[in-house]
């Protein structure tokens, strides 16, 4: 639904023309531009509609979520926090909203975004203004490579990040070395970005790619090239999709009757829910999930079920903790500035990431640095209920290593924040 109640204006005029509190009341250009001193107000841009729509419902749940514990908590330095929440669409459209969230209502920061192609043009918006952009959901390595932005973070971790920590599972099952992969991948920025990791991965470990296919992000019908994978014989299918495109292409592939091993290097929980157990399968990796065994996750996850009948997914975790890290930032700095926020986080910031060590924002490209998952599907006679369809990795990196293995090293870090 959204967040507007039926006016008699359309979606379009009531965007143009009004802002919308975090209460879901239309307020007048006029409250909207007036900044009272009790509030404060943060931007939430995300995809609901469309192949990421589902994921990004997950994002403004728990955005809500936050919002309302941080306001129970005494808000941000005594002011109510108000979410100001969009749809982000498109490219196109996210950056026009972006522009008008900080130019007409004044957020102290913009939060969300799945879509890299989204992300880009947002972050473009936050660096020309100067406003701070958390990253929750998009995985480029170039948002945080040639792309990168002085005024972009990333809660959300990087392509290198997923593949290096499902490849690490690959690996001690004998999937990688001299192995040929045929892969799927969404054919728009975040999947090209995503094979390109996954290929280096591969000839860095000794395997092959025995065919790699793009596919378009509304394509529904995967018969075609599950026909191919049959003729093909590969080692392993590995899925680069996105969105929906995964669930569509796990029913199918069980409906198909392949039996070649299955894993993927881009991967939301909310995706294997909707394929159900007897269609998941395969290796993924995660950037967080609703079984972790620490105080903070079991706390969380109690919070979002008892509010919304059922558990956070990683999306959900992204969009919550961005929304919780600025408050706890400006809370500690006593201050909503920017520059005082990016040189808090630039310098090191710790902050619980409801896993098992803190979590921190890499000076170097803004990325957070934390720990990953790698998840295994159960077999359908060993699920439980609905939610619980995998077992998970310990964290990934191990507790003597160091979290920031696994992001991009070396001639692989090409950030220069300008």
């Amino acid at each position: 639904m959204s967040d507007q109640k039926k006016t008699g204006l359309s979606r379009r005029q009531a965007l143009a023309g009004l802002g919308v509190t975090a209460t879901g009341l239309i307020a007048s250009p006029s409250i909207i531009l007036a900044q009272t001193p009790d509030a404060i107000r943060f931007g939430h841009l995300t995809p609901r509609t469309g192949f990421l729509g589902p994921l990004g419902e997950y994002g403004v749940m728990a955005a809500d979520l936050a919002a309302e514990e941080i306001n129970a908590a005494g808000g941000i330095n005594g002011r109510k926090l108000e979410l100001l929440k969009e749809d982000s669409v498109n490219p196109q459209t996210a950056s026009t909203k972006a522009e008008r969230m900080v130019e007409r209502d004044k957020v102290a920061c913009i939060i969300g975004e799945i879509s890299s192609a989204s992300a880009l043009t947002i972050a473009q918006v936050a660096g020309r203004t100067k406003t701070l952009f958390v990253n929750t959901g998009a995985n480029s390595d170039a948002l945080r490579g040639e792309n990168c932005n002085r005024y972009m973070f990333h809660v959300e971790h990087q392509n290198s990040m997923y593949v290096k920590s499902c490849g690490r599972a690959l690996m001690e099952q004998g999937l990688v070395k001299g192995k040929k992969w045929f892969s799927l991948t969404a054919d728009y920025a975040f999947g090209h970005d995503l094979l390109k990791v996954a290929k280096r991965f591969m000839e860095a470990n000794g395997g092959q790619f025995a065919a790699d296919k793009l596919v378009p992000t509304d394509a529904t019908d995967f018969s075609a090239l599950l026909l191919e994978i049959r003729a093909a014989k590969p080692d392993m299918v590995i899925s680069n999709l996105a969105g929906n495109q995964i669930t569509n292409f796990l029913k199918q592939y069980s409906e198909f009757g392949l039996t070649f091993p299955v894993a993927g290097f881009g991967f939301d929980t909310a995706l294997a829910w909707a394929a159900g157990k007897d269609n998941f399968g395969g290796i993924w990796p995660c950037v967080w999930h609703h079984l972790i065994e620490t105080p903070g996750t079991k706390t969380f996850v109690a919070a979002f079920t008892k509010k919304y009948g059922k558990p956070p997914e990683n999306q959900a975790w992204g969009d919550y903790m961005a929304v919780k890290m600025m408050a706890q930032s400006m809370n500690e700095l006593k201050s909503a500035e920017t520059a005082k926020i990016l040189e808090h986080l630039e310098k090191g910031a710790k902050f619980d990431v409801l896993k098992t060590r803190e979590g921190y924002f890499r000076a170097s490209d803004h990325q957070l640095i934390s720990e990953m998952y790698a998840i295994t599907a159960l077999p359908a006679a060993k699920v439980k209920n609905q939610w619980d369809l995998f077992t998970s990795s310990p964290p990934i990196p191990g507790p003597n290593e160091s979290m920031e293995v696994i992001a991009t090293q070396g001639d692989e870090a090409v950030c220069k924040m300008s």
